[in-house]
């Protein structure tokens, strides 16, 4: 498994930006797709957008295409989610999470940061 450590979150009002990151550390993190959820209060988690190893796939929920890039630094070994418009709705704890090529399973989580859009 790989170890994943977001950042970036925090307090923002409607229509602004925010670029959340996550690290990687453990095994290759060219070896694992990368994707992005978040969790609302009261609300099940749910898929933001990912990103294959290689980046030349990606794909996004539909109430947030167009407005949130997901992207990644092999190098770095991190990954992004550039957000873009925020809306109040999109407040929540925004979750990393990683897994192996030709998996279906998310089986490596970071530990969340809470990012609020205020109207």
């Amino acid at each position: 498994q790989v170890q994943l450590v977001e950042s970036g979150g925090g307090l923002v009002q409607a229509g602004g930006s925010l670029r959340l990151s996550c690290a990687a550390s453990g095994r290759s993190f060219s070896d694992y797709t990368m994707g992005w959820f978040r969790q609302a209060t009261g609300k099940e988690r749910e898929f933001v957008a990912e990103i294959s190893w290689n980046a030349y796939i990606t794909s996004y929920a539909g109430s947030v295409k167009g407005r949130f890039t997901i992207s990644r630094d092999n190098a770095k070994n991190t990954v992004y989610l550039q957000m873009n418009s925020l809306k109040p709705e999109d407040t929540a704890v925004y979750y990393c999470a990683a897994r192996a090529r030709l998996t279906a399973v998310y089986n490596s989580w970071g530990q969340g940061t809470q990012v609020t859009v205020s109207s």
